[in-house]
């Protein structure tokens, strides 16, 4: 395990239940999805009103020619704006952050990404049809003229075998092949095929040379677009990393193959981190530090401490077994809608599993419920692969929480999230006999995304309201 330190645990402190706050943070969510939806709509219907604006309806009508044309100009209108669209929903804006959360804005990108693609595929083929029968030549031969002599279309060419490439390697099966630092890594090239695709739709683009309001428009929308990445991922991690000076204090072994790491910093309350949160980590310990890898704090956090816990399953949380006392850690966050404020009952349901115990433990710690009132569920594979169990144990002695742990392998057939041990069960039937009064609970998940689809199925079952379960996907 390398420079891990295996001495006596630090015993986690007493935990002392908060006192009730005030619950305006379903008001503040609200207002924040209000405004970010229409964000979103906004400029899809500027989108639409350019085309229309430019005789669109009149060519679509005409047929032939310059229907497909026109059908060309539309696909490239709507494939332009979902890639401005992947662009912000990973720039990290505070806007959608706190509008949409950081899992549905992540599998947003992913829908967005793929439809944007095929848009721009069918925008390629379309002009290149409409263009070749004005000009009665073939398919290849006008495609060929048009990289060739319209301004920018080189580079468009050289951006879309980028696109392709990466899109290709974000289909789930390649994906899995493949480590997530050399998926991350290659998933970069998506900014510099948008890049190069981009100047020949702002230089010779009818629709976006269509009057001085459309240029200025996608000129402005496209700048706010890399300010919003160079200032939401780049700047303002950077001036938060240096002004709290997060370092590690800590490295201790967790479970059987997992690791807790504690960290000093100063002023952390002002960054603004709630329990159930994550943020995105680098290490500056050497070579491979630029890779940002998302840890949930696994503790009620401190003004001066942070803790993240992680199982070992690849290089990335193995290099966490290796931090020294004293190593720098770059930060990227707060994110993540895993918190208290959007409690709507007064009861606590939480599922975890493996390490999507440390958000839930966090949640425990820091939340206000009645001993009695809060239960926990951990699926792991065996009890020795369970983490944080200090903390759950601490939890249960000082709070009253209802601990149920679900250890076994994963050959349960009805309700997967379940191990074999629990076969005599249904799902449905689990969750009402831990919960008796689920109509008083807020529902709180965290762990693999197929574990959680099949709990959030048997909670569906049970008629629990998609507003009292909150959920953050554990994956890297």
């Amino acid at each position: 395990m390398g420079t891990l330190q295996r001495g006596t645990r630090t015993p986690a402190p007493p935990v002392a239940p908060p006192a009730p706050v005030a619950r305006d943070g379903l008001r503040h969510l609200r207002a924040w999805r209000t405004a970010g939806i229409a964000a979103l709509w906004l400029t899809s219907l500027f989108v639409v009103a350019l085309w229309v604006s430019g005789g669109g309806v009149q060519a679509a009508g005409q047929g032939g020619a310059p229907l497909v044309t026109t059908l060309g100009r539309l696909t490239g209108l709507v494939s332009a704006n979902l890639l401005l669209y992947q662009v912000l929903l990973m720039a990290r804006v505070p806007l959608f952050e706190r509008a949409f959360g950081r899992d549905a804005l992540t599998r947003a990108h992913r829908r967005t990404g793929f439809w944007s693609f095929w848009l721009f595929l069918a925008h390629i083929v379309l002009i290149t049809l409409g263009y070749a029968a004005v000009a009665h030549s073939g398919f290849l031969a006008q495609l060929w003229l048009l990289v060739r002599d319209y301004p920018g279309m080189l580079l468009a060419a050289a951006g879309t075998v980028l696109l392709v490439g990466v899109v290709g390697l974000s289909i789930r099966r390649a994906r899995r092949r493949m480590r997530y630092e050399s998926w991350h890594l290659l998933h970069l090239y998506a900014y510099l095929g948008v890049g190069l695709a981009l100047p020949h739709q702002l230089w010779t683009g009818a629709d976006f040379l269509a009057s001085p309001a459309a240029t200025w428009y996608w000129w402005t929308l496209w700048a706010v677009a890399a300010g919003c990445v160079l200032v939401y991922r780049v700047a303002v991690p950077l001036l938060r990393s240096v002004r709290h000076d997060l370092r590690v204090a800590e490295v201790v072994p967790d479970g059987r193959d997992g690791v807790t790491v504690r960290m000093t910093g100063r002023g952390l309350d002002r960054l603004g981190v709630r329990a159930g949160q994550f943020l995105v980590w680098r290490f500056l310990d050497g070579p491979g530090w630029t890779r940002g890898h998302p840890f949930s704090v696994s503790a009620r956090p401190a003004p001066d401490g942070l803790s993240i816990t992680a199982r070992v399953v690849g290089d990335g949380t193995a290099r966490l077994t290796r931090l020294r006392p004293g190593t720098r850690a770059l930060v990227e966050g707060p994110y993540g809608h895993l918190v208290g404020a959007h409690r709507e009952g007064t009861k606590l349901l939480m599922l975890g599993a493996g390490a999507g115990v440390a958000p839930l433990v966090a949640l425990l710690q820091a939340e206000h419920y009645a001993p009695g009132d809060a239960t926990l569920v951990t699926r792991d594979s065996s009890p020795e692969a369970a983490l944080l169990s200090g903390e759950v144990a601490t939890l249960v002695r000082e709070r009253g929480v209802r601990h149920q742990p679900l250890d076994g392998p994963r050959t349960h057939v009805s309700s997967p999230w379940l191990p074999g041990a629990y076969e005599a069960w249904q799902g449905p039937q689990l969750i009402a006999h831990l919960a008796p009064d689920l109509a008083e609970h807020d529902v709180y998940l965290c762990g693999p995304v197929p574990w959680m689809d099949a709990v959030r199925a048997d909670l569906d079952r049970l008629g629990v309201p998609r507003s009292r379960v909150h959920s953050e996907a554990f994956a890297v």
